[in-house]
């Protein structure tokens, strides 16, 4: 979990949302999720039809990524460590090729090292990149605005421990149509 707390800046990892046919159904599940889970106002939202209006709505992104500074701060550190990971990767890789006493590394060892730590800091950059777009983010998100576009209600939930994780689900399993998470 602690590798988790270097790479991304966001309090909150893991979205959960539950699908509702009602707003009335939505709101007393919100409602009783804040007080079981005690949730601050910053980590449970309602979205609603109103909310998905636009494409590109400033409430529906709000609630779904609420935490705009973290995001940042996940796109500098992952870039980071998983870079500097991938250039140290890359001088072991090398390391490797030259006690394993392979020719092409043996013969141009300045060469080789600069295509192994090029190569591993451009390999680190683009995983850093992949962890950035956080793909597990999307299920959640795409499944809350399909269902706002049907005119149905979600409830979004930014936990940030896992027994605030593990009520959430337990709570939106038993009281809505559908139940999203993302990793």
């Amino acid at each position: 979990m602690k590798i988790k707390r270097v790479i991304f800046g966001e309090r909150s990892l893991t979205k959960v949302a539950g699908v509702f046919m009602s707003r009335d159904g939505a709101e007393d599940a919100a409602q009783h999720l804040k007080q079981a889970a005690a949730l601050a106002d910053g980590q449970l939202f309602l979205v609603g039809p109103s909310d998905g209006s636009t494409p590109n709505s400033r409430a529906f992104s709000s609630k779904l990524e609420p935490e705009q500074a973290g995001i940042w701060h996940t796109l500098v550190r992952a870039h980071l460590v998983a870079g500097t990971t991938g250039v140290v990767l890359g001088i072991l890789l090398y390391l490797g090729f030259v006690v394993a006493g392979s020719a092409a590394v043996t013969s141009t060892p300045a060469m080789g090292l600069v295509v192994f730590v090029f190569f591993g800091g451009v390999f680190g950059l683009l995983v850093g990149g992949l962890l950035t777009l956080r793909p597990d983010h999307y299920r959640v998100i795409s499944t809350v605005r399909r269902a706002i576009r049907k005119g149905r209600w979600a409830v979004v939930i930014h936990p940030v421990t896992q027994a605030q994780i593990d009520l959430a689900m337990s709570v939106l399993r038993r009281r809505s149509d559908q139940v999203v998470r993302s990793l």
